[in-house]
């Protein structure tokens, strides 16, 4: 059996599109191009029945490194905590006072886009600080 190399973390979300250029702006991913024969995904989108219309959207890191992001439609709302939910590492390599600032000003960026900052943690250790937060739709991510 071989060992899987590459995954993609699915959301089920209100506003694909919206919710996909959230986290292409937090992680610094990027959207697909159109499907060949169409300009933007306006125009392709336009060729679909009105019900699958925006019906999902994805980004992925430019680098090929990072998972993909895939972006799903669903009709219910968020109701209780994700299960799982992504660490945004910031922080990596930086201690103490240093470290704390850049969480801080990440923060920042992230409320400025739309993110919801609900507590910063701080910890014993100089590296386990992180600050829990809610993305546009109210899934909950953290910075570290």
């Amino acid at each position: 059996m071989s060992a899987i190399k590459k995954f993609q973390v699915t959301f089920d979300c209100a506003e694909p599109e919206r919710l996909a250029r959230f986290w292409c702006e937090v992680l610094g991913y990027v959207m697909p191009p159109p499907p060949e024969g169409f300009t933007t995904w306006d125009d392709f989108n336009r060729t679909l029945p009105p019900e699958k219309q925006g019906a999902w959207s994805a980004c992925s890191d430019p680098s090929g490194v990072g998972p993909r992001l895939y972006f799903q439609r669903v009709p219910e709302g968020k109701i209780v905590k994700n299960r799982v939910h992504l660490d945004v590492r910031v922080g990596t390599g930086l201690v103490g006072d240093e470290r704390l600032a850049t969480l801080e000003a990440e923060c920042a960026r992230l409320v400025a886009l739309g993110a919801t900052h609900v507590q910063t943690l701080y910890a014993d250790g100089e590296n386990e600080s992180c600050i829990p937060m809610l993305d546009i739709e109210g899934n909950e991510f953290c910075i570290d």
